[in-house]
């Protein structure tokens, strides 16, 4: 399966950015800045964003720990991290980037202060082992955070259906050229675990002492903040 999302993503690289913001109404780039925020995120600490992609997590997380910090994206999709170099260079932001899975992370244990991935862990093989990895190279009493899509609850749960079912599809494959993509990540949002159901797998991997959840939009998303052991 791996093999075949790096190809997927690869083949949506170009436009990714143009339609994540067309999808969500740019309202990702909010969640991203609120789930930096609740990380605590501070002056010269170190970072490492998983499946950074085209860098937008990586480039928030900068933001917040600054010149004497350290922020390294890495994502499995050489394509999908191209952009992502250039992106930062234009705001002024030093950060490396590199080709690694997030399910084997190149690093030495206990080398972040935070580890980071956003709508990324539901694309994984194993997401217990990608968060086992995460939570690795992080110091104890740090933080791993991901922020994912979810399934939405109450008046939002009708029309977001409909949306994901329907008009992300063909919007998304008008855009890109590839409406199996924009077909595929709505799937995979819906089937995958959410709210309470991922904090207990969380708690299964055994290598926190705490984790939190918070919704967004109603269930459309989640940010999840684990404390590493």
């Amino acid at each position: 399966m791996s093999e075949q999302v790096k190809q997927m993503f690869g083949s949506i690289a170009d436009k990714y950015d143009l339609i994540n913001t067309v999808l969500s109404f740019g309202i990702h780039h909010v969640w991203r800045k609120k789930a930096v925020k609740l990380t605590g995120a501070a002056e010269g600490q170190h970072v490492l964003d998983c499946a950074t992609g085209t860098g937008d997590f990586a480039i928030s997380f900068k933001k917040a720990v600054g010149a004497s910090g350290v922020v390294i994206g890495t994502d499995f999709s050489a394509e999908m991290i191209k952009p992502a170099p250039s992106k930062a260079s234009k705001k002024n932001l030093d950060i490396k980037f590199m080709v690694a899975d997030a399910m084997d992370l190149p690093f030495e244990d206990e080398r972040f202060d935070i580890s980071s991935i956003a709508f990324g862990i539901r694309n994984v093989d194993d997401p217990e082992v990608c968060l086992k990895e995460m939570a690795r190279v992080v110091k104890p009493g740090g933080k791993v955070i991901v922020l994912e899509f979810g399934q939405p609850y109450g008046l939002m749960k009708g029309p977001f259906t409909f949306y994901s079912k329907y008009v992300m599809p063909t919007v998304g494959g008008i855009l890109s050229g590839n409406k199996q993509a924009y077909e595929y990540l709505p799937e995979t949002s819906a089937k995958f675990p959410a709210g309470e159901k991922f904090t207990e797998m969380m708690k299964k991997t055994g290598v926190f002492t705490a984790q939190k959840f918070y919704p967004l939009q109603s269930g459309v998303a989640y940010i999840y903040i684990g404390t590493v052991s």
